[in-house]
């Protein structure tokens, strides 16, 4: 939208001339509250370029009425509180400290340090926080389809999941591209055993019990018929396998190296500044 439909908007809304404002530069005031000012160039970015006339003239009105309100409720905060309750320019120090450190920390970080973390790293840390590594919940080894319940390829899938000692996994993802309304092969990673109930509607009231007595199911639920081969199980509270918690292994080891690269950080330039005479202790 032009500056010249925005200001005509604005005159449609304030056909006062607000010869009264404090700043002039900023613009025509549009309007005014307990000695606060909201002038025309307080509404930069308000109004979104092709935006029509109606439309503009709605969103300057809301954009001033929200205006005067919360100035409306912030006097009323202020004749209700106690000067103390409304000093907040220690919080505001404070705060303003924070934001700045935590910048130069974040900047820090992205320039300096190492990500690169090695299989070796990630192996010895496992190795030497076993007991860190308890599963909270069952985790499998899985690979299923889903098929219309009148598949003519029924058999044919069946006869590739059910030979568990030798998984054909290219014909199986060849044919269920073709066939399957949806299917999962990826047999080699962990997947929680709760997340694959969520996928397809398979009952195990006990888990444990259930993967301990189940390798390949089949059942119908209409209009699918769901074929799943468990290749792999492990029970919560057992330890969990390195592959599950290669990811997370690798977030520690990061982590660990920014709390080190922002602890060496903070000796150092505390260390220059005492040698350069610029802080004291009294």
């Amino acid at each position: 939208m032009s500056r010249f439909l925005i200001s005509a908007s604005i005159a449609l809304l304030f056909l006062a001339a607000c010869n009264s404002a404090p700043n002039p530069e900023k613009g025509a005031v549009l309007a005014k509250a307990y000695g606060n000012y909201l002038s025309e160039a307080d509404l930069e970015g308000v109004v979104p370029p092709g935006t029509s006339v109606n439309d503009s003239i709605m969103l300057v009105r809301n954009f001033i009425d929200n205006w005067l309100r919360k100035r409306i409720l912030v006097r009323q905060a202020e004749r209700n509180l106690t000067p103390s309750q409304t000093d907040f320019s220690k919080k505001l120090e404070d705060y303003r400290n924070s934001l700045i450190i935590y910048t130069y920390e974040t900047e820090l970080i992205r320039q300096k340090l190492d990500t690169v973390v090695t299989e070796r790293e990630i192996e010895r840390y496992y190795e030497d926080n076993k007991s860190n590594f308890e599963l909270k919940y069952n985790i499998v080894k899985v690979v299923y389809t889903v098929l219309p319940s009148d598949s003519k390829e029924l058999i044919r899938f069946r006869k590739l999941l059910k030979n568990r000692t030798i998984l054909n996994l290219d014909s199986l993802n060849t044919l269920a591209q073709r066939h399957a309304i949806a299917y999962y092969l990826d047999e080699e990673n962990w997947i929680k055993f709760d997340e694959l109930l969520l996928q397809i509607p398979l009952v195990a009231y006990n888990q444990e019990v259930f993967l301990n007595n189940n390798r390949y199911v089949e059942f119908v639920d209409e209009p699918f018929v769901y074929l799943i081969l468990f290749r792999d199980f492990m029970i919560r509270e057992s330890l969990s396998p390195l592959e599950f918690e290669y990811a997370n292994i690798r977030d520690i080891i990061l982590n660990k190296r920014k709390l080190e690269l922002l602890k060496e950080m903070h000796q150092e330039v505390y260390e220059k500044a005492l040698r350069n005479n610029e802080i004291e202790v009294f």
